[in-house]
């Protein structure tokens, strides 16, 4: 299964449900949203619409990270980067509060490139995850900077969803769900979001999906033409279900 949808919601959300799979939602990174906000989404969604929330940035991001100019919360000093203390995974907890709300399915952690690889980092993530609760939640990790060994080791050390842009690599991870966020074009390593993603690039993103296909993939736009490229790739996926069903009864 492919199910494709959007970073944050790109139309009225009436139409939005009708036309995507599934969401990742944004405002959790940067505010800390009411519970009538999220059960009001939650109860709007159809049956079999999935929710990602990304977590709050004060469970990754730094004190002087620009992000935090747009939260309705003020920084502790000691926010971010998976610190194992008690503002962290107090931002974990209101994270864990709402995702159980929206009924989400997965918990999505962004690191910033300021998260480098390195053995402190490890070490405090090993403690992080060695003290929170994740209840059902799927929890997928975003890693920027990071080498293909030290992903790994930090996936599946820790049990997670490996985060990736089909066109940069593969997932580098054993479990039954991939999880893929595209973001536009990238520029000497740095990500240009005012993209609009050609056909050759959606083929090419659509042949590696199902070629890595696990169980479930999920299949997220963050570019500046993110409602555009999604619809349109979305379209490719179900034209090859459909062309695939029609060589199975072919045969049969």
């Amino acid at each position: 299964m492919i199910a494709v949808g959007t970073c944050g919601f790109c139309e009225a959300h009436s139409k939005y449900y009708r036309d995507f799979d599934a969401i990742e939602i944004q405002q959790t990174f940067y505010r800390i949203l009411q519970e009538k906000t999220l059960r009001k989404w939650r109860e709007e969604a159809p049956e079999g619409f999935t929710f990602s929330i990304k977590a709050f940035q004060g469970v990754t991001h730094p004190p002087n990270s620009p992000t935090w100019r747009r939260s309705n919360v003020r920084p502790p000093k000691e926010a971010g980067l998976l610190r194992p203390n008690a503002e962290v995974l107090h931002f974990w907890r209101l994270t864990l509060k709402e995702a159980e709300t929206l009924g989400a399915k997965f918990i999505l952690i962004q690191l910033p490139k300021s998260f480098k690889e390195s053995e402190e980092n490890f070490a405090n993530a090993e403690r992080f995850f060695g003290m929170i609760d994740r209840k059902d939640f799927e929890i997928a990790v975003e890693l920027r900077g990071w080498s293909e060994k030290g992903v790994k080791r930090f996936v599946r050390e820790f049990d997670l969803i490996d985060v990736t842009d089909p066109l940069l690599r593969i997932p580098l991870h054993n479990g039954s769900i991939n999880y893929y966020r595209l973001h536009g074009r990238y520029d000497k390593g740095r990500i240009v979001y005012n993209h609009t993603y050609s056909d050759e690039e959606l083929e090419k993103v659509r042949e590696r999906v199902l070629s890595w296909n696990r169980e479930e993939s999920f299949v997220f736009f963050n570019n500046s033409n993110m409602c555009r490229d999604a619809k349109r790739f979305k379209e490719m996926a179900q034209c090859n279900k459909l062309n695939r069903l029609v060589q199975y009864y072919n045969k049969a």
